[in-house]
């Protein structure tokens, strides 16, 4: 991992076709900083334009000088990814295209966090998010460089979408090599995050271009390599409900190889978890669903 290392604002070709721009925003949840695509020659679409960032900003607009920038497309409105798009549109008069607006393709029971008033955290949304063109699961957007398919993959984000270019995808914050993806609710889901990685992993692409990090040659060993991941984080919730616990406690209980300053973001997990498995019938949340219940195993069906 620590090989990839680009310079933010430098341009890298990295396949025919296909440049990348690391924008200079790293940190515990973006590692290196967000990468942003910019796809064709001449006539170009930007995949994540990134956080809203003046230097970055610039050092698109050098990339593309004397380009005609055709499309904006938004994988998801996390304020790494996003925020810099209605800039980058001003400055280029592309439209901003994406799932829809950061409240979008949520889940029944996100929703109805929300509606109790849960209002989430992590990497920190895009509120302000409000794309000219909404694309849906199974659309395409010709660009200039050929078609991009759309693939509504939320988990990670409601409105979070993969995309298909020839045997490739551009697969956002849903599967990256350097670590795996925040599930941080109500905007994160566990049930939704492993249906998208099952889909995402049936593409049978031949690589992977990440939000984060370096490409991933091998993306069916990668998404496997995912799903374990979470399935096993949903044994050990289970195994530390020994007794009952809250999601701090678990938290503790279950990430003794992570700093406890990161214990924060791992809570998040932690309660994307309990949903799901409070849904599954397998756990209770008293007084109600809430990051503040205490939650307690219920015994195994006969």
């Amino acid at each position: 991992m620590d090989e990839f290392d680009p310079k933010p604002g430098v341009v890298e070709q990295i396949a025919p076709q296909l440049r990348r721009i690391l924008a200079p925003n790293p940190s515990a949840m973006t590692w290196r900083g967000t990468n942003s695509y910019l796809l064709g020659q001449g006539r170009v679409t930007v995949i994540d334009p990134g956080p809203d960032d003046a230097a970055h900003l610039a050092a698109l607009l050098q990339a593309t000088s004397g380009e005609i920038v055709t499309h904006i497309v938004v994988t998801h409105s996390h304020l790494d990814h996003s925020p810099l798009a209605a800039r980058l549109a001003a400055q280029t008069g592309a439209q901003v295209w994406a799932f829809g607006d950061s409240s979008s393709g949520r889940s029944a029971v996100m929703q109805e966090l929300v509606a109790q008033g849960y209002d989430g955290g992590g990497e920190g949304v895009d509120l302000h998010f409000a794309p000219d063109r909404i694309v849906g699961d199974g659309d395409v957007i010709d660009t200039p460089a050929g078609p991009l398919h759309v693939l509504h993959t939320p988990g990670h984000m409601g409105n979070h979408i993969c995309l298909r270019w020839g045997d490739a995808v551009f697969s956002g914050d849903l599967v990256m090599g350097w670590a795996t993806s925040l599930v941080s609710p109500p905007d994160g889901d566990i049930i939704d995050f492993l249906a998208s990685c099952a889909r995402l992993r049936g593409e049978g692409a031949a690589v992977l271009y990440p939000g984060h990090g370096a490409p991933v040659g091998e993306p069916a060993a990668r998404i496997d390599w995912l799903i374990a991941h979470r399935i096993e984080r949903r044994s050990q919730v289970l195994a530390a409900l020994d007794v009952p616990r809250g999601v701090s406690g678990l938290t503790a209980a279950i990430y003794t190889d992570v700093a406890p300053a990161l214990w924060p973001i791992a809570a998040r997990n932690v309660f994307a978890q309990l949903i799901e498995l409070v849904g599954a019938g397998l756990v209770t949340a008293q007084p109600a669903l809430t990051p503040d219940a205490t939650f307690v195993r219920l015994p195994c069906p006969q």
